[in-house]
């Protein structure tokens, strides 16, 4: 049984039996801090929500250069995703974390208060935070409406509507519950265990609102001008394809790169990407843990469109009833960022827009499968005037859209 101090901590007989496990066999400054670090890497996942001078953060890494003097580092994103390294030991984790109890431990190694002064409550990446932000518990006599944040096999990580507070939902059925959704619950029980909260009961219906998430519009960044002129419309003596000629005719365009959000990738290492290791780990057959690491995308981040579009993937082929959610909350998120008069160009070969386009490929594939025929031609209508130069093939498809050919019908062609 862990015993806890007046500020919620552990105690410090029980944080210098942390230290002692950590440092056990090892002499010298240099050789605990490496065990320090080894201790964070095998006990805290990363990325982790943090603060530091009270701003919120996303630790993406914990490390250590050898430099004594400096001791552990921790890089930083901000909300802007401006990335940044600061001592470990002025990172602050959520109480009762994992990262709390060894970023503690560690500072009572260093002969420092382990315990600073709580920082105020604030946003999580990509969250603005209300005015009303509370920590009133939830009255079990009225629903709950709970915004999803990573789903399990039993159980979704969740965050209360209009608040900053995490919980954990248990409830007999989350096939219909995905990341970006809202939940609304008919509570039967709350409790703790190991510190955090847990929430039981009953899922009365999911709706998808990305405006009641209440997220920081992903960022539009200006990239020059797109020219129909400048566009290859296939050879000469073709005729112009009949989709391409009111995007011709409206000429030149504002083209715009989307800002993408990928937590826990590292920007100096093209090949450490998480989205990469997901399909890696998909095609060896566990789908499970890759999985898993699209929902801790989602978790860290709901704005990270790529881990949507893929999560969309792994149930397009039998289940594309569920997978239209998972590409309907990529594609709401990056509307936000557009507004109702957009009429820019988000082209593919700026590569952050793709996870956007993915997200809009495979929510207008579903709508097609699942016979939503009307919708389905406004999505592609949109892609193209979005994309013209189509990389995703968007044009061979939407004649069948149009004229309602069934989607069995054009597979087995």
């Amino acid at each position: 049984m862990v015993t806890r101090n007046q500020k919620g901590g552990e105690t410090v007989e029980a944080l210098d039996r942390m230290i002692a496990e950590i440092t056990v066999g090892v002499d010298g400054d240099d050789e605990q801090l490496r065990a320090f670090r080894r201790a964070f890497e095998d006990s805290v996942a990363m990325p982790a929500r943090g603060y530091v001078i009270g701003e919120p953060v996303l630790v993406v890494a914990v490390d250590y250069d050898g430099n004594k003097r400096r001791g552990l580092t921790a890089r930083c994103r901000r909300t802007d995703g401006a990335e940044y390294v600061v001592a470990l030991s002025d990172v602050m984790f959520p109480r009762a974390s994992e990262g709390a109890r060894y970023v503690s431990a560690y500072r009572r190694w260093l002969n420092i208060e382990p315990y600073p002064g709580e920082p105020q409550r604030s946003a999580r990446p990509g969250r603005r935070l209300k005015a009303t932000e509370t920590e009133d518990d939830i009255d079990l006599s009225k629903p709950v409406e709970l915004a999803v944040l990573a789903v399990k096999e039993k159980s979704a990580r969740c965050r209360l509507l209009g608040s900053d507070r995490v919980i954990t939902l248990r409830a007999g059925s989350l096939w219909e519950v995905v990341p970006g959704a809202i939940a609304t619950v008919i509570p039967r029980k709350k409790w703790r265990y190991a510190g955090y909260p847990y929430l039981s009961g009953e899922i009365q219906s999911t709706r998808i609102d990305v405006k009641a998430l209440n997220l920081v519009p992903l960022a539009l960044r200006d990239s020059g001008i797109w020219d129909p002129e400048e566009e290859y419309w296939g050879e000469e003596d073709e005729p112009i394809e009949e989709w391409a000629k009111p995007i011709i005719a409206c000429g030149p365009r504002p083209m715009f790169e989307m800002e993408q959000v990928l937590p826990g990738a590292d920007p100096d290492d093209p090949f450490d990407d998480p989205i990469i290791r997901a399909n890696d780990l998909r095609g060896a057959g566990n789908r499970r843990e890759a999985v898993k690491i699209l929902m801790e995308l989602c978790q860290a981040d709901l704005r990270c469109l790529d881990a949507h579009s893929h999560l969309g993937n792994f149930l397009f082929d039998h289940f594309p009833q569920e997978a239209i959610r998972h590409y309907e909350v990529g594609v709401r998120i990056g509307e936000l960022s557009l507004g109702d008069a957009f009429n820019g160009v988000l082209s593919w070969g700026l590569i952050d827009n793709r996870p956007f386009l993915r997200c809009m490929h495979g929510y207008g594939l579903c709508l097609w499968r699942l016979g939503h025929f009307d919708e389905a031609e406004h999505v592609f209508e949109r892609m193209l005037w979005l994309n013209p130069s189509d990389n995703q093939g968007v044009r061979f498809l939407i004649d069948d859209v149009k004229a309602r050919t069934p989607w069995e019908d054009r597979e087995n062609e």
